[in-house]
C-alpha cells in the first residue's frame, strides 16, 4: 500500500515539473518576439499622417473618384439614349403605320376598281354575243334569198343592206372583241399592282409587330443577352429614301392602273352604246 501510494506522490511531481518547463519555454520565446523599440503616441500620429498624405493613397483616392464620375455619367448617358431611342422607334412606328393606312386605303380602292372593271368585261361579252346572234340572223336571209331562180335572183336594195348590216355587225363584233381583249389586260395589271399592294402591307404589318416587341424591351426585360457586333448592317437592308420611293411607287403605280381603268369602262361603255344603235334593220328592210 505504501509502495503505491510512493509511486502516485512520484508520477504528479514529474507532471509539476514538465508544466514549469513548459511555462519557462513559452515566457522565453514570448521575449524574443518582442519589438526591438516601442514607438511613442506622437511618433504613431505622426506615421499615419504621413501614410494619409502619400502619394500612393492620393492616386487612389482619385482613381475612386474618377471611377465614380464614370459610371454616373454612363448611366445617366445610356438612360437618355435609351429615351431618345424609344422616342425614334415610336416615330418610326408612326410612319410606317400611315403607310400602311395609306396602302391598305389604296387596296380597297383598286379591289373595287377590279369589280367594276370585271362587270364592264361582262357587259360587253354579253353585248358581243347579241352581235353573233344578229349575224346569223343576216347571214341566215343572205343564204334563203340566194335560193331565188333566175330573173327573180336580183341585187336589190334588201340584199345590198343585208350585206352591208353584216359589214355593221362584224365592226360592232370587232370593236368589242377589242374591248374586251384591253379589259383582260387592264385586269391583269390591277391584279399586279394589287399583289404588290398586299406584299407592301404584309412587310409593313410585320415590320410593327416587331418594333412593337423592342419598344417594350428595358433592363430588366427577360432572355435579354450580349449580341455579337451589334452594330452590324445586315445584308439587303434599304435605305430610308429607298423604303419610302418603294412605298410610293406601289401606290402611284396603282393609282395609275386604277386611273387607266376607269377610262377604259367610259370607253367599253361608249362602244355597247354605240353598237346598240345598230339595229337590226332586216324587218325595215322587207317591209318596204
Amino acid at each position: 500500500m505504501q509502495m503505491v501510494l510512493n509511486l502516485k506522490l512520484s508520477a504528479e511531481f514529474r507532471s509539476l515539473q514538465v508544466s514549469v518547463i513548459v511555462a519557462l519555454t513559452v515566457s522565453q520565446d514570448l521575449a524574443l518576439r518582442s519589438p526591438d523599440k516601442v514607438w511613442l503616441i506622437t511618433q504613431w500620429q505622426n506615421g499615419n499622417t504621413k501614410f494619409k498624405s502619400s502619394p500612393e493613397r492620393y492616386m487612389s483616392h482619385r482613381i475612386r473618384q474618377e471611377g465614380r464620375a464614370l459610371r454616373n455619367e454612363t448611366n445617366n448617358q445610356t438612360k437618355w439614349d435609351q429615351e431618345d431611342n424609344s422616342t425614334r422607334l415610336a416615330e418610326r412606328m408612326d410612319e410606317v403605320e400611315r403607310w400602311k393606312e395609306v396602302l391598305e386605303n389604296t387596296l380597297g380602292d383598286i379591289n373595287t376598281e377590279i369589280d367594276a372593271l370585271s362587270k364592264s368585261k361582262e357587259e360587253a361579252e354579253r353585248a358581243l354575243e347579241a352581235k353573233n346572234l344578229n349575224l346569223d340572223v343576216v347571214i341566215e336571209n343572205l343564204t334563203l334569198r340566194e335560193g331565188r331562180q333566175d330573173i327573180d335572183l336580183v341585187t336589190d336594195q334588201v340584199h345590198e343592206q343585208l350585206l352591208k348590216e353584216v359589214e355593221v355587225i362584224d365592226g360592232s363584233k370587232k370593236a368589242l372583241q377589242q374591248k374586251i381583249s384591253e379589259a383582260f389586260e387592264q385586269l391583269c395589271l390591277l391584279m399586279e399592282a394589287r399583289q404588290q399592294l398586299i406584299f407592301d402591307i404584309t412587310n409593313k404589318k410585320e415590320a410593327l409587330n416587331i418594333d412593337e416587341v423592342a419598344l417594350s424591351l428595358n433592363n430588366n426585360s427577360p432572355n435579354i443577352s450580349f449580341k455579337p457586333d451589334p452594330l452590324r448592317i445586315p445584308p439587303g437592308t434599304t435605305t430610308k429614301q429607298q423604303w419610302d420611293m418603294f412605298s410610293r411607287y406601289n401606290k402611284d403605280r396603282a393609282d395609275a392602273e386604277m386611273k387607266a381603268s376607269t377610262s377604259l369602262r367610259e370607253a367599253i361603255s361608249a362602244t355597247i352604246k354605240h353598237v346598240s344603235l345598230n339595229k337590226n334593220l332586216i324587218p325595215s328592210l322587207f317591209r318596204t
